[in-house]
């Protein structure tokens, strides 16, 4: 997982609550297991008419957002059902942040693990970054985790909340395997005094 410090980019407004699973990553494009190829999909019935055409009123067809990284949107981003594509799906499109007044928890718990910071912040505090992030291409905003700070263009800092250990794990780039691998001699250093004291419990490979 790629490490998230500070992020520079460009911001899109998305002025809508309640934006859930299924409209960030469609039910049908579920079937894989992998966590690449689903950007092309992100927000599919949003981004998409009926003809497969881009629809130019959805704010990630117009430039500059069509290389966003950050997204801001409004209440209850990422309800619905649990599925992990969703998080997938905004990463692989090339989001790294969300900033809302409120998450789903299951969303939220899954963008950590994914490489996504989701910050919390006032619904104002939501409109004001909107405003700065409709300005386009010369308005990016700065997300600096390690201070735990938005930074408007105009050098106004915002601090946000977050979890020391998901603030730790994010600033290290550790999802939960490579949490576990970093026990990695703890844990041969257990497994070999196992082997020598209670033999009986080592699995024996068979041809």
């Amino acid at each position: 997982m790629d490490k998230f410090t500070t992020l520079t980019a460009i911001a899109a407004p998305l002025p809508e609550a309640n934006i859930d699973t299924d409209k960030i990553i469609p039910a049908r494009f579920l079937k894989t297991t992998k966590r690449t190829g689903l950007g092309v999909h992100a927000f599919d019935s949003m981004r998409y008419r009926e003809d497969g055409s881009e629809n130019p009123d959805f704010v990630l067809n117009r430039e500059p957002y069509r290389n966003a990284q950050i997204l801001i949107a409004h209440e209850n981003f990422g309800c619905g059902s649990s599925r992990e594509h969703a998080p997938w799906a905004l990463l692989d499109f090339g989001l790294r942040c969300v900033i809302a007044p409120s998450f789903a928890d299951i969303f939220f718990n899954n963008s950590f693990k994914n490489g996504i910071l989701p910050i919390r912040l006032p619904r104002e505090v939501c409109d004001t970054l909107m405003e700065d992030a409709a300005q386009g291409a010369n308005s990016r905003l700065t997300v600096d985790l390690a201070r735990q700070v938005v930074i408007r263009p105009d050098g106004t800092e915002v601090p946000f909340e977050v979890d020391p250990l998901r603030k730790h794990l994010l600033l290290e780039g550790l999802d939960d395997i490579g949490q576990t691998l970093q026990q990695e001699q703890s844990i041969a250093a257990f497994e070999a005094k196992r082997a020598k004291e209670e033999p009986w419990r080592t699995v024996i490979a068979l041809d």
